[in-house]
């Protein structure tokens, strides 16, 4: 444990010297502000052509429905409309806007919209060549030289990655919570969010609907963007390892990265793509009740996949890193 605290501090100062942190948060300045203009511009567009926000639910309702008769729709598309029309009316029934405008609620959406794709990108720009980063720059044979077992070292890593990719979630939602706060307001901490909707085929059964104040609904939404960005950053750690190249690295990874949302849009045809780690990155949408890529997956099912896949990547990770020939 002495040796391990100050390799884990040196590898969590290498990876503040990158500056890829610095680069992480320069990106959320600039998009947050994007999407806060975006959202407010679409707030008064509302305000003008609805003056109460059920008005506004009714005529979304509405349009779902009459999108739902049109041939022209794919029945996928509709099965999704269906969805959406039960829960509108739940919400509707209960008196409460899902969409209020206010920072937490502008949050909420940003953070939901961006496990996928956003996140595992600002992942990817700190995990993707911790390893083979090091071996381009040579900095690797001075460290396999100390009197240090490989697989402290690994691990080292390991924790100095948590803890950015915990910083990146954290500072993700302090910015876009300051940011569209100053538009919206910085109320709605405690406005209820309904969740437990379960989906069964194109009926949602709300015998387990219950609401949750936003900040808890909140937290747990982090907690689950957090498990996406660790499964992420732990496959990214076992291409740096497998990979010589930080470009390679970097590129294997965005590759699949985006393939995987591409296929999560195209998957429903084809069930056995349930078991692929980006398929199920959006954990979020299990706690707003919308519908799985793939019919019949659950949260424990895609927590399951996921935790397969980090522990495979950890294993190949550290038997590879320990065993292989990396001094030539």
């Amino acid at each position: 444990m002495d040796r391990l605290l100050p390799l884990i501090q040196n590898e969590t100062l290498k990876i503040w010297k990158k500056k890829r942190f610095y680069v992480v948060i320069l990106v959320l300045l600039v998009l947050i502000p994007v999407f806060t203009y975006a959202q407010v511009k679409i707030s008064e567009t509302n305000k003008k052509n609805f003056k109460d926000w059920r008005n506004q639910l009714v005529q979304q309702i509405n349009d779902y429905q009459n999108a739902l008769s049109s041939e022209r729709i794919p029945e996928e598309w509709k099965r999704y409309r269906k969805i959406a029309v039960q829960q509108l009316q739940y919400y509707l029934d209960h008196n409460v806007n899902p969409n209020s405008p206010d920072g937490v609620t502008f949050t909420r959406g940003f953070m939901s919209n961006s496990v996928t794709l956003f996140y595992p990108l600002l992942v990817l720009a700190i995990a993707s060549d911790l390893i083979s980063g090091e071996r381009s720059t040579g900095t690797i044979k001075m460290l396999l030289t100390r009197p240090v077992r490989r697989w402290k070292i690994l691990f080292s890593k390991l924790i100095a990655l948590t803890l950015y990719v915990s910083l990146i979630v954290v500072s993700s939602a302090i910015l876009c919570y300051l940011i569209s706060g100053a538009f919206f307001g910085y109320n709605g901490w405690t406005m209820p969010i309904f969740t437990g909707f379960v989906i069964n085929g194109s009926n949602v059964d709300n015998a387990f609907v219950h609401a949750v104040p936003q900040w808890l609904y909140l937290l747990m939404q982090a907690g689950l963007i957090w498990v996406s960005s660790m499964t992420v950053a732990i496959l990214a750690l076992m291409v740096s390892v497998l990979v010589r190249s930080t470009a390679a690295s970097i590129v294997t990874m965005m590759a699949a990265v985006i393939a995987g949302t591409i296929l999560s849009s195209m998957s429903s045809s084809w069930e056995s793509a349930k078991y692929v780690f980006a398929v199920n990155l959006q954990l979020t949408d299990y706690l707003a009740g919308s519908p799985p890529p793939i019919q019949g997956m659950t949260l424990p099912f895609s927590l399951f996949i996921l935790a397969i896949w980090s522990i495979s990547g950890l294993i190949v990770s550290f038997s590879v890193f320990t065993k292989q020939d990396i001094m030539n």
